[in-house]
């Protein structure tokens, strides 16, 4: 499943009985060789529905782990790249790998949570990718707002998402069981540890982009013949 440079599972489980930030600051230096990070590939898929290389003036990578939305990002960048985690560990990462990528657009880098980011009409483009499963679902409509008010007026939030897999697939029930696991962890030990899986499907997130002032545009994408889709938010 990892590569041989990857996490053990006793890493691994360690890890889900920290707290959700100090869990990712344990695995960062071994979570570019994980199955948690978007694949390059797919990064590269996004970045041609954004636009080429100097076309967007600055972009926010939110939730940005190691730094490979930012690094996607930076060649499409005239002024700066910003990335944000609430993850010191992670951040570490990300700046030693944006300093050898692609691109002349500088970067900065901030710790912090999504959910209280102040950011007012600050951003041509947002991405987020591989971290829908840490907002919850009452939290969404406040992640919405937050990404809403970091963009300028016809800013565009860009991400990956999927259509919710059918009862009839084996996946459905791997991640159900999977949510089913770790609601009853959170119940039984402190400090959480949240991550959920079959979060921001589509059709199901769209009423609420809407709601809060997004239209949404989705492209149909393939990688190692997964299906998934390329969703293009643009601020109203």
């Amino acid at each position: 499943m990892f590569h041989p440079e990857g996490p053990t599972f006793v890493e691994l489980t360690w890890q889900a009985l920290t707290s959700t930030s100090a869990g990712y600051d344990l695995l960062a230096p071994k979570f570019d060789h994980t199955p948690f990070r978007t694949p390059h590939e797919v990064l590269l898929q996004v970045a041609d529905v954004i636009g080429p290389p100097g076309s967007i003036g600055n972009a926010l990578d939110v939730c940005c782990g190691t730094g490979a939305g930012m690094i996607m990002l930076r060649p499409l960048c005239n002024d700066e790249v910003v990335g944000l985690d609430f993850s010191e560990g992670m951040l570490a990462e990300a700046r030693v790998r944006f300093q050898v990528a692609q691109g002349s657009a500088p970067g900065r880098f901030v710790q912090g949570d999504v959910r209280e980011m102040q950011f007012e009409e600050a951003f041509d483009v947002v991405t987020c990718f591989g971290a829908f499963g840490h907002i919850q679902r009452h939290e969404q409509p406040g992640f919405l707002r937050a990404i809403h008010r970091a963009l300028k007026p016809g800013g565009r939030f860009a991400f990956v998402t999927s259509e919710m897999p059918t009862p009839a697939s084996r996946m459905f029930w791997i991640y159900k069981g999977f949510n089913a696991v770790m609601r009853v962890r959170n119940k039984l030990m402190t400090p959480e540890f949240i991550m959920y899986y079959l979060n921001f499907t589509v059709p199901e997130i769209l009423p609420m982009f809407e709601e809060i002032g997004f239209t949404v545009t989705l492209s149909d994408a393939v990688w190692e013949r997964r299906d998934y889709k390329i969703a293009i938010a643009t601020r109203v």
